[in-house]
Parts: structure tokens; C-alpha cells; sequence
């Protein structure tokens, strides 16, 4: 890493009061590097004069580089755009809020320098109201690691140092951002993180509430469909299918059992209805399983994707050159 390039991305709501000092620090830190850079300003539809500003910072320097979306899409879509555009080597996303320190960026690169792929920041000393977003933060940590197998403190925190290759191909949707270390780790990818300071908002109001907590959670649950049955759905769709179906014979069992031994009619008990309910539950959900297959194939051979990942060959092209 002594000589690499180093693209920061910024997605920015409304902050016009946090851009001008925001770029002064981060130009500061940056140029202290001694390495190439460019900063990635992604204004996600804002409706006050952040737009003005960052043409302001756009002409003090080249290295500020402005994506402005016709309407607010999200923290998630900013950042996809700024790494879609992103030319460096290590790719750093941040909050425009000024609660992440640009300081602490040397100390990701130093602890990328260490062998790592990601490097997660973490707000021990988070400044924001504990009962409304520390306490809810903590609890949605909690759960994502565990539910994933990556065991981060705080998957919140924008500001993250990447290797490039580690987001080549990555889509983002929803709020699923903050889950780039997990499809990381995934992948191969070596994951650690440092505490990073923050500091308390002075301007402005943050964007997000406890709404966000949902959205989190109906996150993660499609990144673990996508880790465990995006290739094989049949086995997800399938079990639902296979257990509904045995459902249908225990209780359809079951109500010939009570006819044949216990006089009791069918229309006296709701057990032939559950069978017929359960019965049909299965078949569709098995038929949707086996549409679910047909779409995943014609997904990788539409696009000519491999379900494998190749980290290094030895004696042999490159995965990109091979003959075909």
C-alpha cells in the first residue's frame, strides 16, 4: 500500500451547514497523505442550498467530485453511485453530518495495511441520545452478528475502509449498506474494525428514527436468503413445501383416524380443511421453489456470472483472460 489511490464518499441530505468545514477538514487530511485522492460528493436530492455548496467546494479544488440524484434515494443508493464512480484503490465512505472524524482515516488505512480487506469503524463513544438510537443500535448489532456470523459492534457506522476488488459486483438496496462487511466476509474477505471517534451533530437533525429498525431487520433476513438458498431457492421453497405436505397427511391421518375409531363426521372437526389447506400450501410453495431455480439459472447464464468466486490462480491465466 505505498502507493495507492483513495476515493472517500460522501452522500449528503440536506447538509449545508456541515459542507464547507467538512471538505476544509477532509482536504486537510487527505493532502497530509502524500497519496492521490478524490473526494465523491453524492447529493441524494436535498432541498435546502447543499447543492450550492458543493459546487463551491467543486471549484476550489478537482479532487471534489459532485453526483447530484434528481430526488432522495437513500444512504444506501449515495453510496453505490459514489462506488460505482470510484476510481481508487481503497474506498472509504463517511457521513456529511461531521460526526466521523476525517482523522481517523489514516488509522483505517494503517490497520487496512495489516493484511485486512474491510475495516469497520467503530463508535464506542457514540454521541447521539441513548435511549433513541444507542440502545436500538446496540440491539440490531447484536442481532445481525449473530444471525450472520459476523461479529461487528457496530454495523452503523458509515465510515468503513474497503479494497476495491472487495466491492467488485456488489448491488446495494434498501438499508443494506451497512451489511457490505458481511458479503465481504462472505466472499473471502478478511474483516476487522477500530474504534473511530465521534463526535456530537452541531448542525442540522439526523435523517433517520426508529422506523429504521425495521427496515434493518427485513434487510437482513433477504441477505441471509441470499447467503444460504440464492443458488439452490428449491432447498428453502422445498422445506416449506415438504413440511406442509406432511402437515396435510398428519391431519388428513388424523380425521380418518376419529371417523373410522371414534364416530366423530369430518364436518364436525376442522381437520380435513387444514389438510386440504396445507396440502395445496405445499404444492405451491414446492412449484415456486422450482420457478425460484429456472430464474436463478437463467440469472448467472444471462449475465455470464459463476456461482464460485476465484481469489487466485497459480500457473494459469487470469479468471478474466481464460480462454473461451
Amino acid at each position: 500500500m505505498s502507493d495507492f489511490s483513495l476515493s472517500i464518499i460522501i452522500p449528503i441530505h440536506n447538509e449545508e451547514e456541515n459542507i464547507l468545514p467538512l471538505c476544509k477538514d477532509l482536504l486537510a487530511v487527505l493532502e497530509s497523505l502524500g497519496q492521490p485522492f478524490e473526494i465523491l460528493l453524492v447529493n441524494d436530492g436535498s432541498q435546502d442550498r447543499s447543492q450550492e455548496r458543493l459546487r463551491e467546494v467543486a471549484a476550489w479544488n478537482a479532487c471534489f467530485k459532485v453526483i447530484r440524484f434528481r430526488r432522495n434515494c437513500g444512504q444506501t443508493a449515495a453510496i453505490m453511485a459514489g462506488i460505482e464512480f470510484a476510481q481508487g484503490d481503497i474506498i472509504i465512505p463517511m457521513d456529511a453530518d461531521r460526526q466521523n472524524d476525517p482523522r481517523d482515516i489514516p488509522r483505517l488505512l494503517a490497520k487496512l495495511n495489516e493484511g485486512y480487506d474491510v475495516v469497520s469503524g467503530w463508535r464506542k463513544s457514540r454521541k447521539d441520545n441513548p435511549l433513541i438510537r444507542t440502545l436500538p443500535s446496540r440491539a440490531a448489532n447484536w442481532l445481525i452478528s449473530r444471525i450472520s456470523g459476523v461479529f461487528l459492534h457496530d454495523y452503523g457506522c458509515t465510515i468503513k475502509a474497503y479494497r476495491r476488488h472487495v466491492l467488485r459486483g456488489v448491488r446495494l438496496y434498501g438499508e443494506m449498506h451497512r451489511f457490505i462487511p458481511i458479503y465481504a466476509r462472505w466472499m473471502g474477505a478478511s474483516v476487522t474494525e477500530l474504534e473511530v471517534t465521534h463526535h456530537p451533530r452541531m448542525f442540522g437533525h439526523s435523517k433517520y428514527g426508529l422506523n429504521r429498525i425495521f427496515k434493518v431487520i427485513l434487510d437482513l433476513i433477504v441477505v441471509t436468503f441470499l447467503d444460504k438458498y440464492f443458488v439452490k431457492p428449491i432447498y428453502l421453497f422445498g422445506s416449506f413445501g415438504l413440511f406442509s405436505l406432511f402437515l396435510s397427511l398428519l391431519s388428513g391421518g388424523w380425521a380418518v383416524y376419529l371417523k373410522l375409531f371414534q364416530g366423530i363426521h369430518f364436518i364436525v372437526t376442522p381437520l380435513p380443511l387444514v389438510a386440504v389447506m396445507t396440502f395445496m400450501t405445499g404444492v405451491i410453495t414446492i412449484l415456486l421453489g422450482l420457478v425460484a431455480e429456472m430464474l436463478v439459472r437463467t440469472y448467472f447464464e444471462s449475465q455470464g456470472r459463476r456461482t464460485y468466486q476465484i481469489g487466485e490462480t497459480i500457473n494459469l491465466p487470469p479468471p478474466d483472460d481464460r480462454p473461451h
